[in-house]
């Protein structure tokens, strides 16, 4: 899709302002959508019926949450420092936001189509953890200082087992180019990475494998995202809120806000990773490019429900505990899945 803007606006400032906005026509309905599946999923996991007075069924609670949050006063602590208290909620949206640019939701639909676009979107990613801590010490609060800690070492600890797995999928696709990642997983969903890839029917004493590297970046990406039980950061019973204690009004929404952006770049990965991405599971039936987009979206959404479900579902952990499995168990299995995968991209 870049190309297509380029090629018919030229190669000028307009035409990247194009493509910097369109990520935008995705971002702000899934926000609501996300928000709105927040509240509906967890009504039915409590067994209640949740937000039913806001439109139809309640389903434009979202956007009322939203048009509170805008009349909502903002409010900057006295003794904060205050523009690092300021900037770091748009250094967190910048770093989700900016990852879209790189997801390929089709064939043809892609802003920008990069031979490196897996590592751009891991390096990017990290600037969730600079707009933390920022916004954590800026606040001048023992509480928001506190969850921007425990938020760092928590990023950063899950961020090894996840490079792992990356490093593991592109060493056995030979790229770091997702569109060439997806290409490799066609001709139906025995082809996924999931079960193996595109190896010889030997492959199958390798599967256990690649589903070890699939479960190892999804519990990687609920630490990511800061999600339960991985919510440590934020945890309202023992730190207030974490690192937003002191925020208010839309500042306090662009943590959210990034927050869901970022539940979909983690999950569009996976299913780019190990479930053929835009790839129909059919092969080439149903696989025209916007029925792609159906496809992608639709194993990325799924992958945001199993989500929302466990923050329902699970209790939190405890700082040791989170800490030990990532080194201690996520760790020491990803580095053998990824010797194991490595061992049969020599061999296919």
């Amino acid at each position: 899709m870049g190309n297509f803007v380029y090629d018919l606006l030229g190669n000028n400032l307009l035409a990247y302002i194009v493509v910097a906005i369109v990520p935008l026509l995705w971002v702000l309905p899934y926000a609501l959508i996300a928000i709105l599946g927040e509240l509906k999923i967890a009504s039915w996991v409590q067994d209640r019926l949740g937000p039913m007075r806001t439109g139809w069924k309640g389903v434009l609670q979202p956007l009322a949450e939203v048009i509170k949050l805008l009349q909502k006063e903002d409010i900057t602590p006295a003794n904060a420092n205050k523009p690092l208290f300021n900037l770091a909620p748009f250094i967190m949206f910048t770093g989700a936001y900016a990852t879209y640019a790189a997801i390929p939701f089709s064939s043809k639909f892609i802003a920008a189509d990069l031979n490196i676009g897996l590592y751009y979107i891991f390096s990017i990613s990290a600037f969730a953890i600079i707009g933390i801590v920022m916004g954590g010490w800026a606040s001048n609060n023992k509480y928001s200082v506190l969850g921007a800690l425990r938020a760092v070492s928590q990023m950063i600890s899950y961020e090894i087992p996840i490079a792992v797995t990356l490093l593991a999928i592109a060493a056995y696709s030979g790229s770091l180019d997702m569109q060439e990642i997806i290409r490799q997983q066609g001709g139906g969903f025995w082809n996924w990475n999931l079960f193996g890839g595109n190896a010889p029917y030997w492959k199958i004493i390798f599967i256990p494998f690649f589903v070890g590297l699939f479960v190892i970046y999804f519990v990687g990406s609920l630490a990511e995202t800061n999600r339960v039980p991985f919510d440590i950061p934020e945890g309202e019973s023992e730190i207030i809120a974490g690192y937003h204690t002191e925020y208010s009004g839309m500042k306090f929404a662009m943590f959210f806000f990034a927050e869901y952006a970022s539940m979909f770049t983690v999950s569009a990965i996976i299913t780019i990773l190990f479930l053929g991405g835009w790839q129909s599971p059919f092969g080439d039936f149903l696989n025209h490019p916007l029925l792609q987009v159906f496809w992608f979206i639709a194993k990325a959404m799924s992958f945001i429900f199993i989500q929302i479900w466990l923050r329902w579902t699970l209790p939190r952990l405890r700082v040791d505990q989170l800490m030990h499995i990532s080194w201690k168990v996520m760790l020491p299995i990803s580095l053998v899945c990824f010797f194991a995968v490595a061992i049969l991209a020599m061999l296919k």
